[in-house]
C-alpha cells in the first residue's frame, strides 16, 4: 500500500492522491500537469523532461488514473517529483470517455487553484469508476443521468446555490407548479423575472432526491445544468461538450 505523507516545512507533498486533468507543453522538454488532487484541490505542476522520449514519468501522465503524486514548490506552479500507480489502469471507452473529458474540463475551468474539495475528489473517483464499467455505446439516459449527478454535485460543492427543494422564499416547491429557476436565486414564480429556465416543481423535488427516471426530468435537467454551468463559466464555451453534442442529445 502507497503510503501518504505530507511536509509542509519544506513546502513537499509526498505520494498524494491525484487525477491528471490535463498537460501541455512547457519549454522545450517538459510538460505542465493539472492535477486533482484529493487533499490541495487543483495543483499544476512542471514535471521537467516529461516529453523526452525515455521519460519514466511520461507514461504515468494519463487521465482518469488514481495516482499519488509528489511535488514541492511555494509558488503557484508547482515542481513534479514524480508519480505512482494506486489502483489497477481504467479505461473509458467511446462515449464514456468523451464524458470523462467533459468532467476534466469542467473541474479545469471551475475548481480554483489550491482549494481542497475531498468529497468532490471521492465522488469524481466513483464516477470515473462508474463510467469504466459502461460499453462504448451506452444508453444515453445512462449517461446523461451519470453527468446531471456530477453537474450538481460540482456545483454544490463548489458553494453554489442549486435549491431543490424549496422556493426563494423558503416555501416548499409544489410538485405541479412551473417555477422559473434563476441562478443565485433559484426557483421563482414564473412572473417576477424573464431570466433563467422554466421548470417544473416535480422535477426539482427529483432531482433533490436523485431519481431521472422521468422523461420530463432528464429533460428539464439537462435545460437547468446547461444553465447554470453557462451561467458560472461566462462567454467562453466547452469544447468537449460541444463534441457530446454532436455524438448525442447530450
Amino acid at each position: 500500500m502507497v503510503q501518504l505523507t505530507s511536509d509542509h516545512s519544506q513546502h513537499k507533498q509526498s505520494l498524494q492522491p491525484v487525477f491528471i486533468l490535463h498537460t501541455y507543453p512547457f519549454k522545450e522538454t517538459s510538460l505542465v500537469v493539472e492535477m486533482f488532487s484529493r487533499d490541495f484541490g487543483r495543483i499544476a505542476a512542471v514535471a521537467k523532461g516529461a516529453r523526452r522520449p525515455l521519460s519514466a514519468m511520461r507514461g504515468m501522465l494519463q487521465s482518469f488514473q488514481q495516482l499519488a503524486g509528489t511535488w514541492s514548490g511555494k509558488n503557484e506552479l508547482k515542481t513534479l517529483h514524480g508519480l505512482e500507480w494506486m489502483t489497477g489502469l481504467t479505461l473509458l471507452r467511446g462515449e464514456a470517455l468523451m464524458c470523462g473529458f467533459y468532467m476534466n474540463e469542467l473541474l479545469l475551468r471551475l475548481l480554483p487553484r489550491d482549494d481542497a474539495h475531498t468529497q468532490l475528489f471521492e465522488y469524481y473517483a466513483r464516477t470515473i469508476q462508474r463510467l469504466s464499467t459502461l460499453p462504448p455505446t451506452p444508453d444515453n439516459d445512462v449517461l446523461a443521468e451519470i453527468m446531471r449527478r456530477f453537474e450538481l454535485k460540482l456545483l454544490q460543492e463548489l458553494g453554489y446555490a442549486v435549491p431543490l427543494t424549496h422556493d426563494e422564499e423558503g416555501e416548499r416547491l409544489q410538485a405541479e407548479r412551473t417555477y422559473r429557476f434563476e441562478a443565485d436565486y433559484g426557483a421563482c414564480d414564473p412572473a417576477n423575472s424573464k431570466h433563467g429556465v422554466l421548470m417544473l416543481g416535480n422535477t426539482l423535488l427529483q432531482m433533490a432526491r436523485g431519481d431521472y427516471s422521468d422523461v420530463t426530468t432528464q429533460t428539464q435537467s439537462k435545460q437547468l445544468m446547461r444553465y447554470l454551468i453557462q451561467h458560472y463559466l461566462g462567454e467562453k464555451p466547452l469544447h468537449t461538450r460541444q463534441l457530446l453534442v454532436d455524438l448525442q442529445q447530450f
